[in-house]
């Protein structure tokens, strides 16, 4: 359900939110607009403040990776720029020279405390490959393992507009999954979930949301686009609107991650499981595998698959693997272990997968039964074209 703040009889106890405040391994997310000025340079006091809240947290015995957005947003005051520049490459260009402002300011604020900081960038193809996807947990553990808290950013100065994250919620909510966290945070200059716009006198924020259907009728912002925005006398420095946040922190609670979405100035209550921000409960039952998390939130399909009727209620409705005999178009250059998106005759995805055959073997098996590939080809064409473990459903079918 989902619970205005003013509502008291919510029946969830005044002690907070035990299951954030006992995690033993949080990620915590913090958006650009909570770490520059209207100027766009680094708010030193504002690390600082976060800085502590984290190390207060830490001194309890949890351990913590921090997501941090701001590398481009640090790089516009030295570059000259009045403003998030729409380019590729300019963004690039800001991002490396304000990703070494930022980790240095880090580096230093948490150096008070007696903490040390690794800083990890991670690109979205970093997780879409197994392979790089397991790299990243093993160094991520690794740094726990050894007392570092790591301050991880997407790799702005590689990214491409095609594979990109875009924003930090997402990437924080893979993160939170990769690293087997308990919590997830998600700090900006928004103090939570609202029932409607927040500057109109009548909106309440929403305390709680225990499952998707809460999420009716609520209305839900994108944000501002690079460049555009402002928020008082502040130039909008982050991408992210309400909307992502959400979107990142359903990934989380899917995975049984309980999820805060607070302001930066709530870090430290938030941390500590008050009900301060929008709280998402985790869902119950067991966590879904890592594969089929990156697949479904994080991959970027390399091709198409068309499917008739019968083989799109197969893969949706019974869970089924994807035979040839199923697909009736295929688009796209993909070698096999590549993910693909399944559609429907009318082109919608229903589902995403990784596929068993390159792209140019594809028409050749299209319409036919494996018995009769396996008779004619040989055995090794058998195979399934999409192996149902190695799927996931992302549309009901109609």
């Amino acid at each position: 359900m989902t619970v205005p703040h003013e509502t008291p009889s919510a029946g969830r106890p005044s002690s907070g939110r035990t299951d954030i405040a006992d995690a033993p391994r949080v990620v915590v997310k913090v958006g650009s607009s909570s770490l520059t000025t209207a100027d766009g340079e680094i708010a030193d006091e504002a690390i600082a403040a976060l800085a502590a809240a984290l190390a207060a947290r830490r001194q309890g015995g949890a351990q913590l990776v921090l997501v941090s957005s701001g590398a481009i947003a640090s790089g516009l005051a030295p570059l000259g720029l009045s403003r998030r520049p729409s380019d590729l490459a300019t963004q690039q260009a800001a991002a490396s020279v304000g990703q070494g402002l930022l980790i240095a300011r880090y580096t230093a604020a948490f150096a008070r405390h007696g903490i040390r900081t690794g800083q990890v960038l991670l690109s979205a193809d970093d997780l879409m490959r197994r392979t790089h996807y397991r790299n990243a947990q093993r160094t991520l553990d690794r740094l726990l393992e050894l007392g570092v808290l790591p301050v991880v950013n997407e790799n702005d100065t590689v990214a491409t507009d095609e594979i990109r994250f875009g924003d930090n919620d997402r990437l924080a909510a893979l993160v939170a999954h990769v690293t087997r966290a308990g919590a997830l945070i998600l700090l900006s200059d928004v103090d939570g979930l609202y029932d409607g716009d927040p500057r109109r006198g009548d909106a309440q924020r929403i305390t709680e949301i225990r499952e998707r259907a809460d999420l009716a009728g609520i209305k839900l912002g994108r944000g501002s686009k690079a460049g555009q925005g402002t928020q008082g006398h502040q130039k909008t420095q982050g991408i992210g609107g309400m909307a992502t946040k959400v979107e990142a922190a359903m990934i989380a609670s899917a995975a049984g991650i309980a999820t805060v979405v607070a302001d930066a100035a709530s870090a430290a209550a938030a941390l500590s499981g008050e009900p301060v921000g929008t709280y998402f409960a985790a869902a119950r039952g067991r966590r879904p595998a890592t594969r089929l998390l990156w697949l479904k939130h994080a991959a970027v399909a390399r091709g198409s698959l068309r499917l008739d009727q019968g083989a799109v209620e197969a893969v949706v409705t019974r869970r089924a693997s994807l035979l040839p005999a199923g697909i009736t178009g295929v688009e796209g250059t993909f070698d096999a272990g590549d993910p693909v998106n399944l559609c429907d005759e009318s082109g919608r995805v229903v589902a995403r997968g990784l596929v068993n055959y390159d792209a140019a073997e594809i028409p050749g098996l299209m319409g036919r039964s494996t018995r009769w590939l396996s008779s004619r080809l040989g055995q090794e064409y058998e195979r399934e074209v999409v192996h149902r473990d190695d799927m996931v459903i992302v549309l009901r079918a109609s």
